[in-house]
């Protein structure tokens, strides 16, 4: 039977991948890359741009997908075989790659193109690839070279040993309970437990560290007994402060590793410190610059979040005879004082947003926006709730996704969007590839045969992913290296998935988006208006909290010795930032995925850096918009080609300016989140 990894006439065979697939299929195209790169290494090659793509390129890039299919379904189909057959290949794949980029015969053929007779993307393309070949070890030589090389082998592994703690560490908790434990959390939060308890053969309710039943117990649940529980459970997931059996997925060693590691790397490279080799393909100039930054937005959050507590305090001691609130008490005062401030609860308005509405809704905005259709399509796929679509501009087929919405075991926490497939005219065929994406959330499931309920806040997360995918998929970009999100500054590709987030405030959008789960009547514009004055209630405890991580984050990689325990740095930042103080055995750090295992190391200001760039974008839209309360095409249509279409051809600043028609400013951030003083 053939190797469905090895089938590349179309999308993926995700129905027909097997664990067993994977080995001989990564050392097929392990020696098919290898060849190519002898081929273009060699000194009669001709040292030209699409000669180069036509070899090497074509190899590398069916690598990429078929290793990109196996570490999809690592984070979204988990099982012992799988991550047995992915470990076994991983040190593999990460060797050529490492071994790829440090070339120095193929370094050498890049400095050989003549760059005068390249189109601007190319051009763009070979500047990337010039600094990644410094970033990846090309100028180094003897022992110097195969350390590195060492380095990057073993941070793979570890960095994927840290994803399986993370992941195990959460689908192995579970705590039963009993109705009346349960009092105050949302009848759907209890059928879900109910059921999976009755799955698992057992009486009473099954509670998870999973978001779509943590986070309601902790704002709902009245016992402060259980929602201590929970939050110890979910707090020290894979850390040292585990509880019993759960303390084997520790992951304090595995970050000390993880930061040693990216020291050396960089002193190796010539830099003192991991955070300046970061900052080297992104829009921030310095870790110093990123810091200032943190800290002056701390600055101007901070009076905001003050008084977020003192109002939480004052509610809570008048209210909920909750003196001396605790970490665990928080979320259940915020919800409290939020259904006493603004007359409704979370849970009220999760009744109007069922997943098959909010989609629709979703669709609609961006068909109106950037002028194009979406509809539904087929393809194989790994689990039988994934839905899949295509986008189409003028009966053209412009890009297709895939859509995973529920959380299940075996599927990593959090939500993403990642590439399958990115737009490309090959240079071995001469014909155009489409891009593909995978937008990945976890939602709860829906209960006694109605569909699935979101919170807003689900809604606002799936907007997010839509935006990245639209960046991936809206591309007009040719050049592979550069199309969509490839090529694009790290701190500046949350631009296009934070700027669609504010789409779910507006009304025109959210009235085409609800639908009450039991009697289909729309959102009442009443409860819209209260959520609009909810806003940016506690938007300055929100903002201390992001930078809390970003600059906790920023430090570790500029100034933290990794020789020393991290813990120390982490509690001076909350020192620094927090206004509500984590208890000592808070171990946040543990589970800080983005940073250990997901590509935002020295990073994570990203974010909020990003933030201000589509605060500053959608304000245009808001200056546009028509009396009715719709929005200018033509403002969606300069967007949509100055950001979306250019991808990573042009520096992200000169996109945002060509837009724009200036650089950024931190005002309609402020403004957005009611902090401007």
């Amino acid at each position: 039977m053939s190797n469905p990894l090895l089938n590349f006439a179309d999308l993926p065979l995700f129905d027909a991948i097997k664990p067993e697939n994977v080995e001989g299929a990564v050392d097929t195209l392990l020696g098919q890359a290898e060849n190519a790169l002898e081929q273009v290494a060699q000194d009669g090659f001709p040292a030209e741009w699409q000669a180069i793509a036509k070899v090497l390129d074509v190899a590398t890039e069916r690598l990429g997908r078929a290793w990109g299919a196996v570490s999809h379904l690592n984070s979204v189909a988990d099982s012992p075989e799988l991550r047995a057959a992915y470990n076994a290949a991983l040190p593999k794949v990460t060797e050529f790659w490492t071994r790829l980029g440090a070339d120095e015969r193929l370094y050498a053929k890049y400095k050989a193109i003549d760059t005068t007779v390249l189109n601007p993307s190319q051009q763009k393309a070979h500047a990337n690839a010039m600094r990644n070949f410094v970033l990846g070890g090309a100028d180094l030589t003897g022992a110097a070279k195969a350390r590195f090389a060492q380095i990057q082998e073993r941070q793979a592994e570890v960095g994927q040993k840290f994803s399986e703690n993370t992941l195990d560490a959460t689908d192995s908790y579970a705590l039963f309970v009993s109705a009346e434990e349960l009092a105050g959390v949302p009848d759907d939060v209890q059928q879900s437990a109910r059921a999976a308890a009755e799955k698992d053969g057992q009486p009473g309710y099954k509670l998870t560290l999973k978001m779509p039943c943590y986070l309601p117990v902790m704002q709902f649940a009245q016992s402060s007994t259980l929602r201590e529980k929970l939050y110890r459970a979910y707090v020290t997931r894979a850390s040292d402060q585990a509880m019993g059996d759960a303390a084997r997925f520790d992951n304090t060693p595995l970050i000390q590793d993880i930061l040693a590691l990216r020291r050396e790397e960089a002193q190796l490279l010539g830099y003192t410190n991991f955070a300046e080799v970061s900052l080297v393909p992104k829009m921030a100039e310095s870790p110093a610059k990123v810091i200032a930054f943190l800290r002056d937005l701390a600055a101007r959050a901070r009076p905001f979040a003050l008084k977020d507590v003192a109002d939480l305090k004052a509610f809570a001691a008048e209210h909920l005879g909750l003196s001396e609130p605790q970490a665990w008490d928080w979320p259940y005062i915020g919800e409290k004082l939020k259904e006493a401030r603004y007359s409704f609860s979370e849970q009220e308005v999760k009744q109007y947003f069922t997943a098959p509405k909010v989609l629709a809704g979703l669709f609609k905005i961006i068909e109106t926006l950037f002028e194009v259709r979406i509809r539904p399509d087929t393809a194989p796929v790994w689990h039988p709730a994934v839905q899949f679509y295509r986008i189409e501009r003028e009966g053209t087929l412009v890009g297709q996704f895939y859509l995973d919405q529920p959380a299940r075991n075996g599927k990593r926490g959090g939500a993403w969007m990642d590439d399958v497939r990115t737009r490309w005219l090959r240079p071995d065929t001469g014909q155009l590839q489409t891009p593909v994406a995978h937008l990945v959330c976890n939602f709860a499931e829906g209960v006694d045969g109605k569909p699935a309920l979101l919170t807003h806040d689900d809604v606002t997360t799936l907007f997010h992913e839509f935006g990245h995918g639209l960046h991936h998929m809206l591309t007009q970009v040719n050049e592979h290296d550069v199309s969509g999100i490839s090529g694009v500054e790290w701190d500046a590709v949350e631009l296009p998935s934070q700027f669609m987030e504010n789409f779910c405030w507006e009304w025109p959008v959210l009235r085409h988006m609800t639908a009450h789960v039991d009697t289909g009547e729309p959102l009442p514009r009443a409860l819209f208006d209260k959520m609009v004055a909810a806003k940016n209630y506690q938007s300055g405890l929100q903002t201390l909290r992001q930078i809390e991580f970003a600059l906790f984050d920023m430090l570790l990689h500029s100034s933290h010795d990794p020789a020393q325990d991290f813990m120390p740095l982490l509690n001076a930042v909350r020192a620094e930032v927090a206004v509500l103080p984590a208890p000592a055995f808070n171990r946040s750090a543990h589970t800080f995925s983005h940073i250990f295992a997901g590509g935002y190391a020295a990073g994570y200001y990203s974010y909020k850096w990003a933030e201000v760039l589509s605060a500053d974008a959608y304000a245009a839209f808001e200056e546009t918009v028509h009396s009715d309360g719709s929005h200018d095409i033509e403002t969606g249509r300069r967007y949509r080609k100055a950001i979306l279409e250019a991808g990573g051809s042009r520096s992200a600043l000169e996109s945002f300016k060509a837009f724009r028609g200036r650089e950024p400013n931190l005002d309609a951030l402020l403004r957005h989140q009611g902090m401007r003083a």
